[in-house]
């Protein structure tokens, strides 16, 4: 991992990345893999057995990154069933947990946050017997500090061993992932950024969090519709994720998501530097195909 002192800032039409520099991904585009399971339930059983699998993959600690939102809402029952058992202890043990994006600012409890959707769907005991668990803090007054010592708790642990994506609509059939969002300039060697609000995410944060049974009250909806930010871990970061898992269950709801998961999977990536830029900064939902070991989840509704 690198060091902190390599962590440079950047800024891009009114964005700002933390990053090493690097300007070209690691590896040429991939085809992107994909298996068709019958239901949510049977998707959350393929993200804990991935969980499993990372675990048995190497000894000593875990650091995995939760995908917020509907995505992985039976994976996240399901694994708080299990932390309700002693099955899962050994891992748990083991296991650092963060966060991949935020809205901010914004009280940590307000029923629109990622935090607060995980205690409800992972429980008291997961986060008790976990060995830690890092969120984006949204309640803080300098969000570029708090990035950056976010990153470096990533480093600390040796990197991210499981990474949990999902998968986002935007116009023109575009996507994103995590939280970087189409025209943000993010760049290969950027590990996170802070971004200013979009009308589109900010409509899909809310709309997920309705479909997923969130309590939210008027004054948490008010409140996230006030919000001027998005916190996201960036392409780095999933870049160099030693596993990709992405889930997409909900395109029954989002219907966007079919067209712009066919344009992920069917567009041919340039070579050309410069021209792979412009593609991956327009599609952000591209970078997931330039990773060596990344698979997605999906129901028969996304295809």
């Amino acid at each position: 991992m690198p060091s902190p002192q390599q962590l440079e800032r950047r800024t891009v039409r009114g964005a700002v990345w933390f990053g090493t520099g690097a300007l070209d991904p690691p590896s040429r585009p991939c085809e992107l893999k994909y298996i068709v399971f019958a239901s949510e339930e049977e998707v959350g059983r393929a993200m804990l057995a991935e969980l499993e699998a990372s675990a048995r993959a190497k000894a000593g600690d875990l650091a995995i990154v939760l995908l917020g939102g509907r995505g992985a809402q039976a994976f996240h029952r399901q694994l708080g069933e299990l932390a309700r058992t002693s099955r899962l202890d050994p891992l748990l043990a083991r296991l650092h947990v963060f966060t991949q994006d935020a809205l901010a600012p914004l009280r940590m409890d307000n029923a629109f946050s990622f935090v607060r959707d995980f205690e409800r769907l992972l429980g008291r005991d997961f986060f008790r017997k976990v060995k830690s668990f890092t969120p984006m803090r949204t309640d803080v007054e300098d969000f570029e500090e708090e990035l950056k010592r976010y990153v470096e708790k990533i480093w600390s642990v040796g990197g991210i061993d499981l990474f949990f994506l999902g998968h986002g609509p935007e116009p023109g059939a575009a996507s994103h992932l995590a939280y970087i969002k189409p025209g943000a300039g993010a760049r290969a060697g950027d590990w996170a950024g802070i971004i200013p609000i979009s009308q589109s995410i900010l409509e899909h944060h809310i709309a997920k969090f309705k479909a997923g049974g969130s309590p939210a009250s008027d004054e948490d909806e008010r409140e996230c519709r006030a919000v001027k930010y998005i916190l996201t871990l960036g392409p780095a970061a999933i870049l160099n994720a030693r596993r990709v898992v992405q889930s997409i269950v909900d395109a029954s709801t989002a219907p966007a998501k079919r067209a712009s998961y066919r344009r992920v999977l069917e567009t041919e990536i340039a070579n050309d530097p410069a021209e792979r830029a412009a593609q991956l900064d327009e599609n952000p939902g591209l970078w997931i195909r330039l990773h060596p070991n990344a698979t997605s989840f999906i129901l028969p509704d996304v295809l």
